[in-house]
């Protein structure tokens, strides 16, 4: 009762009033009245001072040139000194000098479109190997000079044009397609609608604030619902774009387009869509998000395509499709088994792959307390020796998932601490006394690990309930956003409103969750994860949260946590397995490139792995064929551990690739559950059995 009391008064936070037109896009004079809201209630900025608007017109300018290769230093400069007062001009309605820049940002993007073309338009043309480039922008700045910018854009050129031809395009048609790829930027810059022109700037003054705070357009805020509830209506593939074609990726497995014979296959081309009864629709030279709007629709309704298909001879043909509910299951919670064996003993292992934590406000639409819920007592069912808790991929989502996953594990206890702008603090615990799994537990993180994972992650790590494995440490996003929508036709405000803290009283801002037993990856860098963030909020600690539930497993309370010393044995086994590894070899031999290397790519080095990767590819196929005859994959292959991967030939899917740290992280968990089972006294790792 109490934990349904505090999140329905974290939920209020979600209904804030915003006091603006209901107007049917974003206008001007919305942008000085909603950049008012995000201040109204941002959980430390409250006030639009000469910090906050020197802040919002960097991250605005930087928005309009994140490759830092259109404009110069200079220029930079001067469209600064162009927006100086440009709130209290917002504030009188006038949008002038947003609209100034706009302009200045079309003329440059076709100065840069002219360039490229003109140097591919040599017949003398020929691909520079020798070229390199520094790929971090902020490293490498802004171009000081005209003959700076020029030979930047060269540069980018022969990368862009090399991969065309590492793709099989023949010069001349690898020259179209680049030629095309530039007019389609500029002709979208000139065609951007006026309201996406102000929410680039409003999104901006949001970013300003923290890295987190954002203004969602329509088609944003329809984005971030389905990403939560994991459906949505449509036919079910994965679109990219590709030189102004929208391009299948894959199809979803289950989905619309799964279900049809003959339908549509990974590279398929559409180029136009239609309504049952319709107009059709040119698709071709459309922004992705627009083409996507309008393939989308109504479960029961029919959308006809026009797809091109290309092969030894370009086929165009329609296609109908009805639409239906889509389960974007390859996001969901999934379980699969592994055993591993210590001193002649064979132990069964868990491994419980948990990438978001999604949902919807709505009970009857999936949840992943639910998925989680189910999967453990299939764990139990098992019976499991260990349970490995991969969040390797978990970039968070629902705070209310986490705490009750949390309690998943523990009998009772403080799981999270929210404190808001005024510093008022709601501790959000479990007070159920189930607990669906006791045995011993690893949970796997890394630096894209955030949010509720971090959450998750921390409360078992102060409870001493699992071992956490992975990165150093993980993403360290340590703040709560609400998401609060506005008039239909504006979309919504994504505003920090809140700040974490863990059981111990210690913040997850900026430094996360520190692994107990680090495993090297290569997302271990220099510049991952909330610190390197523009405008991150800063971390603090607090008093403990730990109440009178101090994580009891069972009637004896501290048998069940993971001791030091058992923690010390972990870590050194893990260390020795780690230095005979060749993958592992291979990730710090990468990662002592980067640095070596500081940021810089060179042409032949891609030109070079990309030939040795065809060769790999050829002597693969040589021993596949030679394993069976006929070229098929072999049964352990083909089956795998995803219930789909027989859906049309997985439909462009990619077999699950190896991952070793998770592999490294399974072989922690036998360590740990061979502890377990060995006996370690009064300093117990974790209570056996189910």
């Amino acid at each position: 009762m109490i934990l349904r009391r505090i999140l329905r008064s974290l939920a209020l936070l979600s209904s804030i009033v915003v006091a603006v037109p209901a107007a049917a896009e974003l206008d001007c004079p919305s942008i000085s009245q909603l950049a008012r809201e995000f201040l109204k209630h941002h959980v430390i900025q409250s006030a639009l001072g000469t910090e906050i608007e020197q802040r919002a017109i960097e991250s605005y300018l930087h928005r309009l040139d994140t490759s830092r290769s259109l404009m110069l230093d200079s220029e930079v400069s001067e469209l600064r000194a162009k927006l100086a007062g440009v709130f209290e001009n917002l504030q009188a309605g006038n949008c002038g000098q947003i609209q100034a820049v706009h302009e200045r940002l079309i003329a440059l993007q076709a100065a840069s479109e002219a360039h490229a073309k003109g140097l591919v338009a040599d017949e003398n043309f020929k691909l520079d190997e020798s070229v390199e480039i520094r790929i971090d922008p902020d490293q490498r700045g802004y171009p000081k000079t005209n003959d700076e910018r020029n030979e930047l854009w060269r540069k980018l050129v022969h990368f862009q044009m090399s991969n065309y031809l590492g793709a099989g395009e023949k010069l001349a048609e690898a020259k179209r397609l680049l030629a095309h790829r530039y007019e389609l930027r500029t002709k979208r810059l000139r065609e951007l609608p006026q309201w996406e022109i102000y929410s680039i700037f409003l999104d901006s003054f949001a970013t300003a604030l923290d890295p987190h705070s954002n203004y969602l357009s329509p088609e944003a805020v329809e984005d971030f619902r389905i990403s939560m509830s994991l459906s949505l209506e449509g036919i079910g593939v994965a679109l990219s774009e590709r030189d102004g074609y929208s391009v299948v990726e894959r199809i979803i497995p289950g989905g619309a387009a799964d279900r049809i014979e003959h339908g549509l296959e990974p590279n398929d081309k559409i180029i136009a869509v239609a309504e049952d009864g319709g107009e059709s629709v040119n698709i071709v030279d459309m922004p992705l998000r627009e083409a996507v709007s309008l393939i989308r629709g109504k479960k029961g309704s029919k959308v006809h395509l026009t797809v091109l298909r290309q092969g030894d001879e370009t086929q165009r043909f329609p296609l109908a499709i009805v639409r239906d509910k889509i389960d974007l299951a390859e996001q969901a919670a999934s379980l699969r088994f592994e055993t591993r064996e210590r001193h002649g003993k064979p132990f069964k292992l868990a491994i419980l792959d948990l990438p978001s934590f999604y949902g919807d406000s709505d009970p009857g639409q999936r949840q992943c307390t639910d998925d989680v819920e189910a999967l453990l007592k299939q764990v139990k069912e098992a019976k499991a020796d260990g349970l490995l808790l991969d969040l390797s991929r978990n970039g968070g989502g629902l705070l209310e998932h986490a705490v009750k996953i949390s309690g998943f594990f523990i009998r009772k206890g403080e799981v999270v601490g929210v404190e808001n702008a005024r510093r008022q603090m709601s501790v959000l615990s479990d007070r159920d006394e189930r607990i669906l799994y006791t045995g011993p537990m690893v949970v796997h993180v890394s630096r894209v690990s955030a949010s509720a994972s971090e959450i998750l992650a921390g409360a078992l790590k102060d409870y001493h309930r699992a071992v956490i494995t992975g990165d150093d440490h993980t993403f360290g996003k340590g703040t709560v956003q609400t998401v609060t929508p506005l008039p239909p036709g504006l979309g919504a405000l994504k505003i920090t409103t809140a700040r974490f803290f863990r059981p111990g009283g210690q913040s997850t801002q900026n430094d996360g969750v520190a692994a107990d037993v680090v495993i090297p990856s290569l997302l271990a860098t220099d510049d991952l994860g909330e610190r390197h963030q523009p405008f991150a909020l800063a971390g603090e600690s607090r008093p403990p949260l730990y109440g009178s539930f101090a994580n009891a497993i069972g009637p004896a309370d501290l048998d069940s946590q993971v001791s030091g010393t058992a923690l010390a044995e972990l870590v050194k086994s893990s260390s020795e397995r780690i230095a005979k590894s060749p993958e592992f070899e291979e990730v710090r031999v990468k990662l002592a490139e980067q640095r070596a290397h500081e940021g810089i790519v060179r042409l032949s080095d891609i030109i070079k792995e990309r030939e040795e990767s065809k060769v790999g590819d050829k002597v693969g196929d040589v021993k596949g064929n030679g394993a069976n005859g006929n070229g098929k994959k072999s049964d352990a292959a083909k089956n795998g551990d995803s219930k789909n991967s027989d859906s049309k030939k997985a439909k462009g899917d990619d077999a699950e690739e190896h991952d070793p740290q998770v592999e490294e992280a399974v072989e922690v968990l036998a360590d740990l559950v061979a502890l377990t089972h060995r006996g370690a006294g009064a300093e117990a790792v974790a209570r056996g059995g189910q």
